[in-house]
C-alpha cells in the first residue's frame, strides 16, 4: 500500500489519537532512508489544509478540529460555498463577510460555525463556514477593465465572482480606459483593504478583434508559446523512424488501418484495424500515438507536458501539450506515413465478450483518413470498397458493444456538440449542431474498451499509474433534481437507483427538454477526475477504468503508457510515491482548461446573438422554460444549448404576477400561464457581453412542451 493511503488509513482511524511526526513514522513502520519523504510528506498534506498540525506537532484530520479544506466557489453577489474534500454534506456556506481574503476558486481552509451532520432526506440543512486561510491562490493575474477616479487608478474584473477592484498605480504606458488589461496580483493580507496589483499587458479595447479569446487565454493562465529548450527538443528528433526501432517493435503495417475525426483535426491519436476470425470472433486493433517513444522521462519535453497537463481547444485555436513537430506531426496518426503506436488488442466473441486481451509496441501505416461524416454516410450507405466493409463490420460490433454497456449500468450522457464557425476575423458567423451519430460512437466504444482493459491490467498487476475515476452522486443533489424535474412536469422514482436514472434518460430521450435534463443531471453528479486508486467510474459504469487513449492532448495517457509497458521502476517516468499529488495537479490543469474552453464559446455564442439584435428583422427561436423565478422565466435554446432571461417585465400582452407556491408566472388579465417544462417563442432584447447574459422576449403564442 501507498504510503499516503497507509498514512490515511490510521488518522481516519476512530480510536486514533494524535501523534507527532516520529510517532506516525513508528507507526507506519517508515524506513529510516524514507523519513526524509515522509516529513514531505505531511509538510505537503498540511500546506493543502488535508492534514492539521496542533499543539506540539500532533497530526489530525482537519474535520477533527472543525475545520474543512476545499475549493472555494464564489457567486457575483459576494457569497460563496465551499466545494469540500471528502465531506458527507452538502457544500458549506460561506457569508460574503466570511470569505475573507479570498478570492474565487481559491483553495481555503474553512471553520465550521456548527457541527456536520448528514440530510435525511427531503431536510434542509446548510452547513455555514467561515474562511480561516487562504491555502492556495487559484490565480496569479486576473483580466479586467481598466478605470480611474480622481484619486487612483483600478481595474475591474471581467469575472464577475471576483466582487472587489483591483487598485493599480498609474500604468507606465499610456493605456485608454476603458481598455482590457492583464494585473499581476500582490499580497492581499486583509480584506479590509481592496486588493493590489499592477498592470503587466494592455489587450486593447474589449472590441477589438482578438482581444476577447486573448483575455480568456491570460484570466486561465495559458500558456502562448514553448520554452526554447522544449523547441530545440523538438526540432532534434529526426522526422523519419530507425530501422533498428522498426525491427523491434510489432509490424501492423500489413493492416488495413484507419482513423475517424472531426474534419477540423490535426492531431490524431487514435486509428483501428481487425482481424475477423473463422469462428465469428473479431479481434480488434486499438492503436494509439506512441508520444513516450519521444518525450522520455524526465526529458524537457516531458517535462513541459507535465505542466501543461494537456491541450486545452478554445473556439478559435488550439493550445497543444506538445509542440506541433510532435502534436500535429510525428505523434499523428497521419495517413501514408510509418508511424510509432502502442496498441490494445482484443479479442471479442459475436456477443461483446472480452475473450482474452494483450499489449503491443507497434508501427502502423494508415491507409485512410475519415471525417465523422464520411464514416457516418458509410453507416448508413454500405460501399463494397475495402473502408466500407471495415467500418460497417466494426460498427456492428460497436452496437454490441454499446447495448451491452447500457445494459451493464451505464448511463446515455451524449449530447449533441454546438460548433461556432468563426469568419475570418474572429467573428462569430454560424453556430452548427453536431450530433453524437454512429460514427462517433464507433470510436467511443472502442477506446472506452481499450481504457476498460489497460485499466484492469494495471490493477490486476498492481502497477501504481493513473486512473479515471467518478465517485457516486451525493443523494442531497439527486434529490433536489427530482424536485426541479417535478416542476417541468417529469415525475421520476427515486434517483440514487441507477436504474431510475436510466429510466428517466429514456423517457426524455428524443425530446425538447432532453439536453436541459442531462445537463441538470451532470450538475448533480460528481465530476470525473484522476485518482492513484481504481476506485471505478459511476456514469459508465465500470469497475476498471483510466485514460489510454489520448497521449498527444493529456499527460494522464502519456503517463499510464508508461506505466503499462514499465520494466523496471525507472520506466515509470514518474515518483510513485507522489501519485496522489500528480492525480491532483493533472485534475486540476483538466478543469482549468475545461473552463477555458466554455467559456471561449459561450463568448461566441453571446457575441453570435448580440449580432441577432442588430439585424433587420430579429430572428425568432424556440426555448423551453427551464425554471420560473420572481425576476422572470430562465429559458433555454435547445438548438444552441444556450441559456437566457426573460424577464417579467419582458412578457407583452398583460401584467404578469409569479407565484412561487405553484412556481408560475401567470397573466393577470389573460390568464396565459408559465411553466418550467413549456416551450415558447422568443426574440433576442439585449445581449450584455460583461455579465455574460442574454434577456429575451416572448411572443404571445406558446406552446406546451409533449413528453
Amino acid at each position: 500500500m501507498p504510503l499516503i493511503d497507509s498514512l490515511y488509513q490510521a488518522i481516519s482511524d476512530d480510536n486514533y489519537q494524535p501523534l507527532n511526526r516520529e510517532s506516525l513514522a513508528r507507526k507506519l513502520k517508515v524506513a529510516p532512508r524514507e523519513l526524509a519523504n515522509f516529513t514531505k510528506l505531511l509538510e505537503e498534506e498540511v500546506a493543502e489544509g488535508k492534514l492539521i498540525s496542533i499543539r506540539n506537532g500532533l497530526y489530525v484530520l482537519p474535520i477533527r478540529v472543525g475545520l474543512v479544506a476545499g475549493k472555494l466557489q464564489m457567486n457575483e453577489r459576494g457569497f460563496g460555498f465551499l466545494i469540500a474534500d471528502n465531506y458527507d454534506g452538502a457544500d458549506i456556506y460561506i457569508a460574503r463577510e466570511d470569505t475573507s481574503n479570498a478570492f474565487h476558486g481559491d483553495r481555503v481552509l474553512v471553520r465550521l460555525n456548527e457541527a456536520p451532520r448528514s440530510r435525511r432526506r427531503g431536510e434542509e440543512a446548510r452547513v455555514s463556514g467561515q474562511v480561516i486561510k487562504v491555502l492556495r491562490r487559484a490565480r496569479t493575474q486576473l483580466v479586467g477593465t481598466l478605470q480611474q477616479t480622481k484619486l487612483f487608478y483600478y481595474v475591474v474584473p471581467d469575472d464577475s465572482r471576483i466582487i472587489h477592484d483591483v487598485y493599480v498605480p498609474k500604468p507606465k504606458l499610456t493605456v485608454p480606459l476603458g481598455h482590457k488589461v492583464v494585473v499581476k496580483l500582490s499580497d492581499w493580507p486583509s480584506r479590509n483593504v481592496n486588493p493590489e496589483g499592477v498592470v503587466t499587458e494592455v489587450l486593447g479595447p474589449p472590441d477589438a478583434p482578438g482581444v476577447d479569446i486573448i483575455s480568456i487565454m491570460r484570466k486561465y493562465e495559458l500558456p502562448t508559446d514553448f520554452p526554447e529548450e522544449v523547441l530545440a527538443a523538438a526540432r532534434a528528433i529526426p522526422t523519419a523512424i530507425p530501422k533498428e526501432e522498426i525491427a523491434r517493435r510489432e509490424d501492423f503495417r500489413k493492416h488495413f488501418v484507419f482513423t475517424i475525426d472531426p474534419d477540423d483535426a490535426k492531431d490524431f491519436d487514435d486509428a483501428l484495424s481487425y482481424i475477423e476470425h473463422r469462428n465469428g470472433d473479431l479481434e480488434v486493433f486499438v492503436h494509439i500515438a506512441d508520444v513516450s517513444h519521444f518525450a522520455p522521462p524526465g526529458s524537457a519535453l516531458d517535462r513541459e507536458a507535465s505542466r501543461r497537463g494537456n491541450s486545452v481547444y478554445l473556439v478559435d485555436r488550439v493550445i497543444p501539450m506538445l509542440p506541433e513537430k510532435l502534436s500535429n506531426g510525428i505523434c499523428s496518426l497521419q495517413p501514408n506515413v510509418d508511424r510509432l503506436v502502442k496498441t490494445v488488442v482484443v479479442r471479442l466473441s459475436r456477443d461483446g465478450r472480452i475473450l482474452n486481451y494483450r499489449f503491443a509496441q507497434g508501427v502502423i501505416h494508415s491507409r485512410q483518413r475519415l471525417t465523422y461524416a464520411q464514416a457516418y454516410k458509410l453507416i448508413l450507405k454500405p460501399t463494397d470498397s475495402i473502408i466500407g466493409r471495415y467500418i460497417q463490420k466494426l460498427h456492428t460490433t460497436a452496437q454490441v458493444l454499446r447495448k451491452k454497456r447500457f445494459a451493464n449500468g451505464s448511463l446515455e450522457l451524449d449530447f449533441p456538440e454546438v460548433k461556432v464557425r468563426l469568419d475570418g476575423e474572429g467573428r462569430p458567423v454560424k453556430l452548427e449542431k453536431i450530433e453524437n451519430d454512429e460514427s462517433h460512437q464507433l470510436i467511443e466504444e472502442y477506446m472506452l474498451l481499450a481504457n476498460e482493459v489497460v485499466a484492469k491490467h494495471l490493477k490486476d498487476t498492481q502497477r501504481p499509474s493513473i486512473y479515471r475515476v467518478h465517485e457516486q452522486p451525493e443523494q442531497s443533489r439527486l434529490e433536489e433534481l427530482r424536485v426541479q424535474l417535478k416542476f417541468m412536469g417529469i415525475q421520476v422514482g427515486n434517483l440514487s437507483q441507477r436504474g431510475e436514472i436510466q429510466k428517466m434518460l429514456r423517457k426524455v430521450k428524443g425530446t425538447t427538454n432532453e439536453s436541459v435534463v442531462k445537463i441538470n443531471l451532470l450538475k448533480s453528479l460528481m465530476r470525473a477526475r484522476y485518482d492513484h486508486r481504481p476506485t471505478g467510474h459511476f456514469g459508465l459504469s465500470k469497475v476498471n477504468y483510466t485514460h489510454f487513449t489520448s497521449p498527444i492532448r493529456r499527460y494522464a495517457d502519456l503517463m499510464v503508457h508508461r506505466g503499462v509497458f514499465a520494466k523496471t521502476p525507472k520506466d515509470y517516468g514518474y515518483d510513485i510515491s507522489r501519485l496522489a499529488q500528480i492525480a491532483v495537479t493533472i485534475s486540476q490543469t483538466e478543469r482549468n482548461a475545461a473552463e477555458a474552453e466554455q467559456e471561449s464559446v459561450k463568448q461566441k455564442k453571446l457575441q453570435f446573438f448580440l449580432l441577432q439584435t442588430k439585424a433587420s428583422k430579429a430572428p425568432e427561436f424556440k426555448a423551453m422554460i427551464v425554471e420560473v423565478k420572481s425576476m422572470g422565466l430562465l429559458v433555454e435554446l435547445p438548438e444552441f444549448q444556450v441559456q437566457g432571461l426573460v424577464r417579467i417585465s419582458d412578457i407583452p400582452g398583460d401584467v404578469y404576477i409569479w407565484d412561487g407556491n405553484r412556481q408560475e408566472i401567470a397573466g393577470r388579465s389573460n390568464h396565459e400561464v408559465f411553466r418550467a417544462g413549456q416551450v415558447i417563442t422568443v426574440k433576442v432584447v439585449t445581449v450584455d457581453l460583461l455579465k455574460r447574459q442574454i434577456n429575451f422576449t416572448t411572443l404571445p403564442r406558446y406552446t406546451k412542451i409533449k413528453h
